[in-house]
């Protein structure tokens, strides 16, 4: 795990290597362990370590044996060891232990291939000098993040944003474009950000630069294929060794490692097989909020530690600590998402840190399972939009009577009757109505949402257009997997735990692991109303079966009632005054009778209300400089 950055002079002319030197300065916490760095005629390369696996040999740049090829790369590649014996096989001279010399030699072995290779998270800057060409990569599920931007005759790349605005042509402006994608799908898809000029590479894409031409393609795009039906007890048992290998795998590493631990199946499960597979203790990491007592899982998962014999800590927050680290939180993931919960994985991150450097997590398991409620009503919208106008038009209507604590019930039964595929998921995603929307923004992206209301759903238009043969669950399932998760919740799990200096592995998304899944019929993912139906079965092999099916809590917090009590003065300021970001793209006016109806029950608008004062924070952290 580790910090990249670099540039390359399109014109040939020399690199400036003191920017990449600032540049890597920006991501220090990504690698308090080293500095590399590598000028080599038109491309500069920047490389922070976090030192996971060869502490010794590993550090960065590493070449082949001539030194034509240089890498440097933030992850980890989990079958390093098996790809390394291979290459030995085929003629190729390894001089380090380090799963980073084996992107080299794949390199020079199958070419930009190479990535089909590999197993693991990854995000890779690789130089030819013989070719004179720049090899950049992502991970297959996105895992690991990766930004660049055409500044004058430079490409700029990082696995920071703030690297990036640390070179002096790299604006610091709003994309209002993606401002509307925000409001919409709650993150910014791929491959734009909230930047302008500022791209993402997306998941499971490289981008090869050299001979005058720049090419970014899609090197993983596995359309789901169901599998011959198979008896379900042979596909349990197909599931529980590719987990169990995949766990394997991802437990190598030469420095201490723990866990995550919350009270749900997902990392109840890892507990298990960890604990299997371990000669030592699992160290694991709760943490807790003080007055979240219906949600805390403290209890729950100090009771899991006992019971697997593991080594565990916990940290109680309150309203205080949640407030006095927000600011830092969106210097940290430079990108607001509208998800309250996730600040939390700061604090887990840094209460981690004290003891281990890489913890596993049970992110990644919801999306390709159906473990969300709205995959429910993707897979009731098919039938349901089949059903007469007038007959899904009264239903819509009186759902959109209930009070407004009912926001989700609201917004499913509006979006289930729209004809249209896209624009249902995007209505189905949308905490932000169209009417909502239309009193909120002002200025050109109230021009652009009366344009179109849901045209923020062209945005994930390609991935649509992969699936859009199969039923309504699959579909979401696999944009959720592609575009969802790595966008929101992989981006915040690796900045945030960065920000403290430490690994993160997401054993659920091993790409073998996913392929699986998707191979599987929509009714063994989806059974009744049971998400994550024969990951469930499957997780039975080692946890009690009250502890599989107990009702999910997640990384929970009261942070509804923080916002309207001891929250409130910061919030009001942040949103509602004159010198607020807010006015140059909404209506304050409206914002405050938001918040007023919230506060008094009327209306519920706590996401509404945190995405809107995540923008400001980020607004303040980013554009006013």
């Amino acid at each position: 795990m580790c910090g990249i950055c670099g540039i390359l002079e399109l014109r040939g002319g020399p690199a400036d290597a003191g920017i990449v030197m600032r540049m890597s300065e920006a991501i220090a916490h990504r690698g308090p362990d080293g500095v590399g760095a590598l000028a080599d005629g038109p491309v500069a390369l920047g490389h922070r370590r976090l030192s996971i696996i060869d502490i010794e040999g590993g550090q960065q740049p590493i070449a082949n044996e001539d030194r034509t090829v240089q890498v440097v790369f933030n992850g980890e590649i989990y079958n390093f060891v098996e790809l390394r014996d291979e290459l030995l096989a085929l003629g190729h001279q390894f001089r380090t232990r380090s799963d980073t010399e084996v992107i080299v030699h794949a390199w020079e072995q199958w070419g930009t291939e190479c990535v089909n290779h590999f197993n693991g998270m990854f995000a890779i800057a690789l130089w030819d000098r013989t070719q004179r060409r720049l090899f950049l990569a992502r991970d297959h599920l996105g895992i690991k993040p990766l930004y660049y931007a055409v500044l004058g005759s430079q490409l700029v790349f990082a696995s920071e944003i703030k690297a990036l605005l640390v070179h002096p042509l790299c604006p610091r402006d709003v994309d209002l474009q993606s401002m509307g994608d925000l409001f919409t799908f709650r993150y910014v898809p791929s491959p734009r950000t909230l930047f302008r000029g500022i791209m993402k590479l997306p998941p499971g894409h490289w981008m090869s630069i050299g001979g005058g031409e720049m090419r970014i393609e899609r090197f993983w795009k596995t359309i789901p294929v169901q599998r011959s039906a198979a008896p379900e007890a042979e596909l349990i048992e197909e599931y529980q060794r590719l987990l169990q290998d995949a766990v394997k795998l991802q437990l190598r590493s030469d420095v201490p490692l723990g866990l995550f631990l919350s009270s749900g199946v997902d990392s109840a499960l890892l507990l298990a097989i960890m604990t299997e597979q371990l000669n030592t203790p699992v160290h694991t990491f709760t943490i807790g909020f003080d007055g979240g007592e219906a949600t805390n899982e403290v209890d729950d998962a100090r009771a899991l530690a006992q019971q697997f014999g593991a080594h565990h800590s916990f940290e109680m927050l309150g309203p205080a600590d949640y407030q006095s680290h927000f600011q830092r939180y969106m210097n940290d993931v430079e990108e607001p998402v509208g998800n309250e919960t996730a600040a939390a994985f700061y604090f887990v991150a840094r209460l981690a840190s004290r003891d281990v450097k890489v913890a596993l997590t049970g992110q990644g398991a919801d999306e390709p399972w159906a473990g969300y409620g709205r995959h429910l009503g993707a897979r009731l919208s098919g039938p349901y939009s089949r059903l007469p106008q007038a007959l899904t038009g009264a239903v819509s209507s009186l759902v959109s009577a209930l009070p407004g604590r009912h926001e989700r019930l609201s917004r499913g039964a509006e979006s289930l009757g729209e004809p249209d595929m896209l624009r249902r998921f995007a209505r189905m995603y949308s905490f932000f109505s169209a009417d909502v929307k239309s009193d909120l923004f002002r200025g050109a992206m109230k021009s652009a949402h009366e344009l179109d209301p849901y045209g923020s759903r062209h945005a994930l238009a390609h991935l649509q257009g992969d699936v859009a043969h199969l039923d309504p669950l699959t579909q979401m399932l696999y944009i959720d997997t592609r575009s969802n998760l790595p966008d929101d919740l992989l981006m915040v799990g690796d900045k945030t735990s960065m920000a403290n200096s430490i690994e993160v592995r997401v054993p659920f998304l091993d790409r073998r692991l996913v392929e699986f899944v998707e191979s599987l019929p929509p009714s063994l993912k989806l059974k009744g109303l049971t998400g994550k139906y024969l990951h469930k079965r499957a997780a039975e092999k080692w946890l009690p079966a009250q502890r599989v099916h107990a009702p999910k809590k997640g990384f929970a917090n009261p942070v509804e009632h923080w916002m309207r009590t001891s929250m409130r003065p910061f919030i009001e300021d942040c949103l509602l005054s004159p010198e607020s970001s807010m006015r140059l793209y909404f209506d304050q006016a409206h914002i405050a009778r938001m918040l007023q109806r919230d506060r008094e029950g009327h209306d519920q608008f706590r996401r509404h209300i945190y995405l809107l004062l995540s923008v400001e924070l980020w607004h303040r952290a980013f554009i006013h400089h």
